[in-house]
Parts: C-alpha cells; sequence; structure tokens
C-alpha cells in the first residue's frame, strides 16, 4: 500500500545546515522546493546541490540569502546571478565524476528531492527526463523525498526505481518545462551547424546538446546514413532523424540499436517521445560520459560549444573572465572519448563574434577565465566562416588556421597579435 503525504509534512525533515540534493533537468521538484522555501524563516544555511535546474529558482531571492545556499555542480542561468553575487558557489567538475562525490562523502547527502512517475503494479517508479545523477544521489542520500507526478515520462534505463527507495512521496501533477519547439536556428547557427554536419560521417556515433547550433546541425544531418546516438543530453532535433530512418544505431559496438542518453529537454513531444521508448536508454552519467565507454562506438562526432578560443586552441567554455556563466559539463568528457574512437572527431563549434560583435576567437582567454579544454585535446574548431583542425599543427599554425576562420572584421587585429607574440627580439 502506497502512502501519499503532503508535501508541507514531507520537508519539514530538513533542518538548518543540511546538504539537500536538487534533481535538475526537465525533473525538477517544484512542488517540494515550494514547500521547502516556504520555511525559508525557521532554516539557516541550507546547502542545495544541483546541477541544471528548470525554471524559477525561487529559493535565490536575496530575501532567502540566510536560509538557502546554493552549491552547483553547474551553472545554470536561473542560479547564475546568485552564484556570482556571493549566495551561492560553483564546484568545477567532470560531470561523469560527480557521483564519485556522493559516493565517496565528499559531499554527504542529507536529503535528496526528486521527481518521479506513478509507480507501476509491482512498484517502480521512473526518474523519467533525467537519470543523470540523480540515481547515485538517491543510493547515497539518508532521506528520500519523492514528487510523483503522471505528466512524468516513464524511461527506461538505470531511472528505474522502487517505491521502497523513497521515505516520502508527494502526489502533485505538474506541467514538465518545455524549451525549444519549432524555433528555427538563426543564419549564423544554420551555416555552423551544415559545416559540422560536414564532419559527420555515415555510421557515425554522434553526441550533441542543445541549442541552435546543434539543433542546426542535426537539421543538416538528413541526407546521412545509419547514424548512431550516445550523447549526455538530447532536444526536439534527434526525433526527425529517427523518424527518417537515418538514426539507426545499427553501427554501435556498445548498446546497439540504443539511443543512449544520461537526460533530455525539450518539450512534450521529446518527453512523449521517449515515453516507454525501448528504443531509448537513460543510463548514469558516470556511464554515459565514461571516456572509455565513450571510445568504444565507431566515429564519435562530439559537437560542443565554448564562449572563447584563444590562437592557441584554448577553449573558455564555462566562464567570461571571472565570471560564472555555466560548467565544465561533459564538454571533456566527450572531447577527449570522440580522439580515442576510432575515426573519431572532436568538435568545438562557436559563432565568429558574440552579439555585441566581440571577437570569438581572441589573442588571450579573458583574465580569470576558465580552460575546460585544454589546446592538446582540440581537433576541429568550427565557426560561421569554415572548419579549423588543429591537430598535430603547432601554435603558429594553430593561429594562422583559427584567423581563417574569425570574423573578418577581426582578422588583422588577429595578424597583429600573432606578429607580436611569434616575432619578438
Amino acid at each position: 500500500m502506497i502512502t501519499y503525504t503532503s508535501g508541507e509534512d514531507a520537508v519539514k525533515i530538513i533542518q538548518s545546515g543540511n546538504r539537500v540534493f536538487l534533481h535538475g533537468g526537465a525533473a525538477t521538484p517544484h512542488c517540494l522546493i515550494q514547500h521547502l522555501v516556504n520555511r525559508f524563516s525557521e532554516l539557516r544555511g541550507v546547502e542545495l546541490v544541483s546541477i541544471s535546474l528548470q525554471g524559477d529558482a525561487i529559493f535565490t531571492h536575496p530575501r532567502y540569502k540566510n536560509s538557502f545556499y546554493t552549491n552547483s555542480l553547474f551553472v545554470s542561468s536561473n542560479i547564475r546571478e546568485a552564484v556570482n553575487n556571493g549566495q551561492g558557489d560553483y564546484v568545477p567538475i567532470f560531470l561523469s565524476e560527480i557521483p564519485l562525490l556522493f559516493r565517496r562523502n565528499i559531499l554527504p547527502l542529507d536529503v535528496a528531492l526528486v521527481q518521479v512517475s506513478p509507480p507501476d503494479k509491482h512498484g517502480y517508479c521512473s526518474l523519467g527526463p533525467s537519470v543523470d545523477i540523480a540515481n547515485t544521489a538517491i543510493k547515497c542520500a539518508k532521506y528520500v523525498i519523492a514528487q510523483v507526478n503522471p505528466r512524468m515520462p516513464r524511461t527506461q534505463g538505470d531511472g528505474i526505481i522502487h517505491v521502497t527507495e523513497f521515505n516520502a512521496m508527494v502526489y502533485q501533477e505538474q506541467e514538465l518545462p518545455e524549451i525549444g519547439g519549432d524555433k528555427l536556428p538563426g543564419a549564423v547557427a544554420a551555416r555552423i551547424g551544415e559545416y559540422c554536419a560536414t564532419l559527420v560521417e555515415d555510421g557515425a556515433t554522434i553526441q550533441t546538446g542543445i541549442g541552435q547550433i546543434p539543433d542546426a546541425t542535426l537539421a543538416s544531418l538528413t541526407n546521412h546514413k545509419e547514424l548512431g546516438v550516445h550523447t549526455e543530453m538530447f532536444s526536439d532535433g534527434i526525433i526527425n532523424l529517427v523518424e527518417k530512418g537515418i538514426i539507426t544505431n545499427q553501427h554501435k559496438k556498445r548498446n546497439r540499436g540504443k539511443i543512449v542518453t544520461a537526460f533530455i529537454l525539450g518539450t512534450r513531444r521529446l518527453y512523449d517521445f521517449v515515453d516507454d521508448n525501448p528504443m531509448v536508454e537513460f543510463r548514469d552519467i558516470d556511464y554515459v560520459n565514461d571516456t572509455a565507454v565513450i571510445r568504444m562506438n565507431p566515429k564519435v562526432t562530439a559537437i560542443n560549444s565554448a564562449v572563447e578560443v584563444d590562437l592557441t586552441g584554448q577553449v573558455c567554455s564555462d566562464s567570461i573572465g571571472t565570471y560564472q556563466f555555466s560548467g565544465v559539463g561533459g564538454q571533456m568528457d566527450f572531447i577527449r572519448g570522440a580522439a580515442l574512437s576510432e575515426g573519431g572527431k572532436p568538435i568545438i563549434a562557436l559563432p565568429s563574434v558574440t552579439s555585441n560583435g566581440i571577437s570569438r576567437i581572441t589573442p588571450f582567454l579573458k583574465q580569470g577565465a576558465g580552460v575546460v579544454t585544454t589546446r592538446a585535446h582540440v581537433h576541429y574548431v568550427v565557426t560561421e566562416y569554415g572548419i579549423a583542425n588543429l591537430f598535430g599543427k603547432n601554435l603558429r599554425q594553430r593561429a594562422e588556421a583559427l584567423i581563417k576562420i574569425a570574423h573578418p572584421d577581426h582578422r588583422d587585429a588577429l595578424e597583429l597579435a600573432v606578429f607580436n607574440r611569434f616575432n619578438k627580439q
């Protein structure tokens, strides 16, 4: 017999000074978070740990600064200001290694707040669109509270959890957050996507994320054949390629026939697509992002983004100078995994300039910027002006290749920087 409790009663277990895990992505448990925030006047110093949350992060409001502190493992837009203004902080870490923080008690969890699908006749729920680090959090937390939501898709893989794993269950139906949809990529993103698509071979295993460039790349793959997918996350763009028979996963050596992912984020169409779909397998992040697993598949083509790239190939993807913008995430996991894959291609794709016209290809990274991908790991860099292959090139050759794909308005300045760097007396 399953017993549900109220959200208000469920979160009473949380005490001042506790460390609380928040399920992320489309599975962000807003009902439980709201009930927790309602207790702000009686709580002090509750540490909230998460990766990419969706929706309104109400606990970041300045009035709650004494009650809740955000210690983020990836900085999503809704907690960015809190992390940068001192109401939170950020832990630089590869996505694949986050579960180790919980297992080794480096970040021991007192309570985990998660969202799941309703239990089936055997008492099993699903973590739905976000398995990633949540599965490990459930296993490691001292106390687990589950928001049970009938709008959650029931997904296959590692995220099947029996009700006995939960200390309290709260039934609350609510729509999942949606992003993307029918909005077409802009002209710059479309051009970058076309270049990226030329690097994807038939039979390749692809990794893309979310956003205009990944969407544009997927839209440019309609003439490809027999692709596979092994990716930490995906969005709606995958669906059309599956329906057209382009994604078959038949050449994969690991999880043949399956789309493997750790989480998804998109529209209701995407959530319905993965619901009870045996073609899509949701696995723990330390499996999906394990370089040893990634490299086993053929022609792994990993497409990742960046904030800026310097003329030697150093990639900053998580900060704008000292301003923490996002996180390390899984970029290095897949860049290295693709490089080690037979016929693999690691790709960094970015617009040549910012929205303010500032060059993203720069002589030096901004002071305080974090290097997510080192210059030794970088192979391909793509902008709307073309493809630069840096692998095996020396520093001068790298600079020359990158200048060719920089925005024309900035090439003269970049060439002068190269001259001054390499022609010192």
